[in-house]
């Protein structure tokens, strides 16, 4: 059931980041996101009761078994330095403006 919950969990969210609460790359793709002004949902796998099916799914699903695992637009992106990367690169933005995770800017 983990995979069906995870793909649901992407579809209704503009980005989901997979997520442990003691990890220091999810806490980093966190704080840029918040940074940035996106709104996005957390799974903590750590303090959910099936989260190492969830993972488990992930890695069979995006071939990541790694967190933070991260999707904005129900599109696999990666993990924090990939997150990053495409950030320094200007492509952050526009992919989550065009997930409706943070309001155009008028400019």
């Amino acid at each position: 059931m983990a995979l069906p919950k995870a793909k649901e969990i992407v579809s209704a969210n503009p980005v989901v980041v997979f997520s442990k609460t003691y990890c220091p790359y999810c806490v980093d793709v966190k704080k840029l996101l918040q940074q940035l002004g996106a709104s996005f949902k957390a799974i903590e796998l750590n303090n959910e009761s099936d989260g190492s099916e969830i993972q488990a799914a992930l890695a069979e699903w995006t071939g990541q078994r790694t967190v933070p695992n991260v999707f904005i637009g129900g599109k696999h992106i990666g993990g924090c330095d990939t997150t990053t990367a495409m950030h320094e690169e200007g492509k952050l933005i526009p992919l989550l403006t065009e997930a409706g995770a943070v309001a155009k800017s008028s400019g």
